[in-house]
């Protein structure tokens, strides 16, 4: 290879090491600019904070899944409610028995006083007939209240079968929910805590004074940061001025004039 040869592919290299190093400059001067570092920070921040509140909203949906016992409060109280019921009812039940007893065994007794010819007073006979009448009539009314009252012991069974049968399924039900959505809720809480994680760090890296404007402005209207596309504030759907989002695009922090917002163009 000739001197003019080796000068020459010499000199090429140079000044493409030298083009690269002036691309790599310019390169870092785009992305090292404060406002334009900002404003992406800012929008990346916006979207931790909605994938936040997305994830905040499911793990309140979940939390009120796992927590939503009304059906198996309301179930219980109704089977409590049968079972007092009953209880009540085969008390009484059973002091009708008792009752009813007490008049059969005094109707016999005076049945034996009548009958056995032991008595022969005829007034006293006369009497006897008359409580006896009366004991037998006692006896009639008590035995329908029996009859009563066993019908409504077993309407009170049939329907603690009923309502038991129904907390069964209830119980089911919330213990599969409370199998499904516990992992669910472990896995956002844990989602929760790493995207506010990476929240913290990434507001260390925000001017104090421009992060509460950032707030501020999130806090009126939602979402403070919104991208410009086709000379548009995706936020308030306005055009925006050709020397605003050329400043923005430029690297400036500029918000909207018609709805606030930090305007970010990528």
């Amino acid at each position: 290879m000739s001197c003019r040869a080796q000068d020459h592919e010499t000199v090429v290299s140079s000044l493409l090491r030298t083009l690269s190093a002036l691309l790599t400059i310019l390169l870092l001067g785009s992305y090292n600019r404060p406002a334009m570092g900002l404003a992406r920070q800012l929008y990346q921040l916006q979207q931790l904070d909605l994938e936040l509140q997305e994830r905040q909203q499911e793990l309140n949906q979940v939390e009120n899944q796992l927590s939503d016992d009304r059906e198996l409060v309301a179930v219980e109280s109704s089977l409590a409610s049968q079972k007092a019921q009953l209880q009540d009812a085969r008390k009484k039940q059973k002091d009708c028995e008792w009752e009813l007893q007490d008049l059969q065994e005094k109707a016999k007794q005076i049945d034996s006083k009548l009958y056995g010819g032991k008595t022969r007073d005829p007034k006293e006979l006369v009497n006897l007939e008359k409580e006896l009448k009366s004991l037998k009539n006692q006896i009639r009314a008590k035995e329908d209240h029996l009859l009563e009252l066993m019908s409504q012991v077993e309407a009170i069974e049939a329907e603690l079968r009923v309502v038991a049968s129904q907390l069964e399924r209830v119980k089911q039900e919330w213990e599969q929910r409370q199998a499904t959505f516990k992992p669910k809720k472990a896995e956002l809480e844990s989602t929760l805590a790493r995207l506010k994680d990476g929240r913290a760090a990434l507001v260390q890296q925000v001017d104090s004074e421009v992060f509460r404007t950032y707030e501020r402005i999130r806090l009126a209207r939602g979402q403070a940061v919104v991208k410009v596309e086709r000379g548009r504030c995706l936020g308030c759907h306005i055009t925006v001025p050709t020397s605003q989002w050329q400043k923005a695009k430029a690297g400036d922090l500029i918000q909207c004039n018609n709805c606030s917002r930090i305007l970010y163009v990528e």
